[in-house]
């Protein structure tokens, strides 16, 4: 079987949210290798504007992402070759765009080693497909350039440099490689300088879902920010507020 096919096509009424990320409709990459369930995905996703590539095998789908990166990669967990964290452990520090991970459902462990291996966001299996639909249209939202940004997308904190028309981070003039996932938790947490902001705050405008105070997923995705501005010589920027929850702590 050749280990990939393209499929496009423009959603019913010139629909097309795959314009949202330019003029030409988003390329989402789906790693999957339950047939059925790629055929059933990619027609779906094709149908609402998006231009959809199916690989059933990690191993091509790593090789892939990295020759031809896509605006958003779908990664089953399960996978021939090489495992779906596999893949994205591999990708990873290249590979700029959202990752949405297909996971077995209530396969807590997969969730969190995503999610610290750099993972956006996850779908349960069996997939729903409109919750896939909201959570692929959320991510390439963020993804994408807009066209009218001003000065108040920019957050400077003396050498410490958060731009989100760019979706940037530079500490001392250095540039610190972030997923889509941590500068939109990074973005909320600047943007509201010296101010507590619990669980339920961040699950709420970063997952659209309520804090159900067992998911450990947003503590791993800071965990993992924190690690990444941890520049020698620069100051602690998020602190743990205990019992509330997080503040980004300006160095003025």
């Amino acid at each position: 079987m050749t280990p990939f096919t393209e499929l496009s096509t423009t959603g019913p009424n010139g629909y097309s949210p795959g314009a949202q990320c330019g003029d030409d409709m988003a390329h989402i990459m789906l790693v999957e290798d339950d047939t059925r369930l790629a055929a059933l995905t990619a027609e779906y996703l094709t149908e609402r504007g998006y231009s959809v590539e199916v690989i059933d095998n990690g191993t091509h789908a790593a090789r892939r992402i990295l020759a031809n990166p896509p605006d958003l990669v779908i990664l089953d967990v399960m996978l021939p070759g090489e495992s779906g964290l596999s893949v994205l452990k591999t990708i990873r520090d290249a590979y700029r765009g959202s990752v949405l991970m297909l996971t077995a459902r209530g396969d807590d462990v997969d969730e969190l080693l995503g999610f610290e291996l750099g993972a956006d966001d996850y779908v349960a299996k069996p997939v729903r497909p409109r919750l896939l639909l909201a959570r692929v249209e959320a991510l390439l939202r963020r993804t994408s350039n807009p066209q009218s940004q001003g000065s108040s997308e920019r957050v400077e904190d003396g050498d410490f440099i958060v731009d989100r028309s760019r979706r940037e981070v530079t500490i001392n003039g250095t540039d610190v490689p972030i997923t889509t996932a941590e500068f939109d938790l990074l973005w909320f947490m600047v943007t509201r300088p010296g101010q507590p902001v619990t669980r339920d705050d961040l699950f709420r405008e970063l997952r659209g879902i309520e804090y159900d105070g067992l998911d450990r997923s947003m503590d791993v995705r800071m965990s993992q920010l924190r690690k990444k501005l941890a520049i020698t010589d620069a100051p602690e920027r998020i602190i743990t507020v205990r019992g509330v929850g997080y503040q980004f702590r300006p160095s003025a």
